[in-house]
């Protein structure tokens, strides 16, 4: 199979917007930093898949980090990625054709809130962080019902937030910032897609929580990470905490300040992803 996108023309895509290409380097260094993790769940999926699968499915695949995984995992699968964005496929074949895996990666792009796109026959579909973008998940998780095969399994995988990064006492303003900023942007208990399995179908196989705290050496790229992933969460906070906190979170961000997130030597990455597995029966 060759690598294609199949999208709704053939414009140029190289010229991304600013919003795509920031989430675009987010996603890139969420698949570097957490690669231990990500390999363990791929790992996990394949314990459970009762047998090698011959075609797979990634649900919002942004640029490829599920759809390449999987790919390197289950050597004699085709995976087909699909996506909103026009520009995140194209990002996912060129990573795909780097790595040599373009004769099976494809690309679809397909809104999910429409039509299921036509495909083939899945022995596995992943949906990582996307079910809760679409209007009707219901919908979405009864059509990823009727593509499986008997036997075959979903895994649909929710983070409870962004990852925790920095100490208790930063160095400036009050002690727990990260603890507010989580509070404030994230007051909801996370996802839990157990009930919305079971009436589309499915039979929930196992809920796995994985919960990262990542050791040092911490990888090379978890500062900039860190930067991006702070930064957005900056994003959202006017008119939601105090000044001073806001300050804070400025020095923090600040690339050249003291306090700086690039300049630190006691990061942390800490977060939890869970992951339902459920098969059609």
């Amino acid at each position: 199979m060759n690598s294609t996108e199949t999208r709704p023309s053939d414009q140029d895509h190289s010229g991304a917007d600013v919003a795509t290409i920031a989430m675009a380097e987010l996603l890139d260094l969420d698949a570097e930093v957490l690669r231990t993790y990500l390999s363990e769940l791929v790992d996990w999926l394949g314990e459970l898949s009762d047998r090698e699968p011959d075609h797979i499915t990634d649900l919002g695949s942004g640029t490829g980090t599920g759809t390449l995984a999987l790919a390197r995992r289950f050597t004699r699968a085709d995976v087909t990625a699909v996506d909103l964005s026009p520009q995140m496929l194209h990002l996912l074949r060129s990573k795909a054709t780097a790595l040599g895996l373009s004769g099976r990666v494809r690309g679809v792009w397909a809104d999910l809130d429409q039509d299921w796109p036509r495909l083939r026959t899945s022995d596995l579909i992943w949906a990582a962080a996307s079910l809760h973008h679409v209007t009707d998940p219901g919908r979405v998780l009864a059509a990823a019902f009727d593509n499986l095969r008997p036997g075959g399994l979903l895994a649909v995988t929710e983070m409870d937030f962004f990852p925790r990064f920095l100490p208790d006492d930063i160095g400036v303003g009050r002690h727990g910032l990260e603890a507010r900023v989580h509070a404030t942007l994230n007051p909801d208990p996370p996802h839990d897609w157990s009930e919305h399995l079971t009436r589309a179908g499915f039979v929930l196989e196992a809920t796995r929580p994985f919960v990262i705290d990542l050791p040092a050496p911490l990888p090379p790229a978890t500062a900039r990470y860190a930067q991006v992933c702070l930064t957005r969460l900056r994003s959202a906070l006017d008119g939601r905490l105090p000044a001073d906190d806001l300050a804070a979170l400025a020095a923090v961000l600040d690339h050249n300040g003291a306090h700086s997130v690039l300049r630190r030597d006691d990061l942390t990455v800490r977060t939890t992803r869970t992951t339902w597995a459920a098969r059609r029966p």
